[in-house]
């Protein structure tokens, strides 16, 4: 299930003015992902269908318990159908992942605070740790195996290159002076799928004490009380 392909992504975010009192800045300052390719209709609307209910089913029993027949029916569409768009069910899942981190970049743009534009920095970036969170707690073991399956291919990856810009730009935006892209990094490090799993399947620790933990980090590294 490793995940071989590299993501696409280079757009930059928004600009480190982007806090409680600054403009809302255009789409083009963040790295996009790459969108997939052109579809007839009736080919894209296939996508959509197994899409939604591969998301549909892994939450509900999780990935490694739902298989290709079930997701083709829960669609009403063919294997076939499934096999020839995706692949096999690594690369559903990763298609699945793609469409998420598209999402979410979508939200840091043009979102709600505090995810999108219009909160203080602090705030910003702990809702962006909250957001990745979730995105471990679906899809772990594929993201594990993805960042896994060669040298630097996490940092490689078209969303964490987003994640980073978004990072460092409210760190400079909270900390102006100061090594903003160094303490990006160090802000995303225990993000990494293989900590997270290592935090929650190895030393038990659950998810609210994580994220508490994590938003504890990113108030001392933007300098909030």
């Amino acid at each position: 299930m490793a995940r071989q392909r590299k993501r696409s992504g280079s757009s930059r975010g928004e600009p480190s003015g982007a806090g409680r009192d600054a403009p809302r800045t255009g789409p083009a300052e963040l790295p996009v992902l790459g969108a997939p390719p052109p579809s007839r209709a009736d080919a894209a609307r296939n996508r959509e269908k197994v899409l939604a209910a591969a998301r549909r089913l892994f939450g509900e029993r999780g990935v490694a318990n739902v298989t290709i027949d079930e997701i083709a029916r829960a669609a009403g569409v063919g294997k076939g159908t499934v096999f020839h768009r995706f692949g096999d069910r690594a690369g559903l899942v990763m298609a699945l992942v793609d469409d998420e981190e598209r999402a979410l970049q979508e939200r840091i743009l043009r979102g709600d605070p505090p995810l999108g534009p219009g909160a203080p920095p602090a705030d910003r970036m702990g809702a962006l740790v909250d957001a990745l969170v979730d995105l471990l707690e679906r899809y772990g073991d594929l993201l594990r195996d993805s960042e896994a399956s060669r040298a630097g291919a996490r940092y490689d990856a078209g969303a964490y290159a987003a994640w980073h810009q978004h990072a460092t730009m409210l760190i400079a935006e909270a900390r102006p002076g100061d090594d903003a892209p160094v303490l990006a990094h160090l802000l995303l490090a225990p993000l990494a799928a293989e900590h997270f799993t290592h935090l929650t399947e190895h030393d038990g620790v659950d998810l609210q004490r994580l994220r508490t933990a994590l938003r504890d980090v990113v108030l001392r590294v933007l300098n909030e009380p």
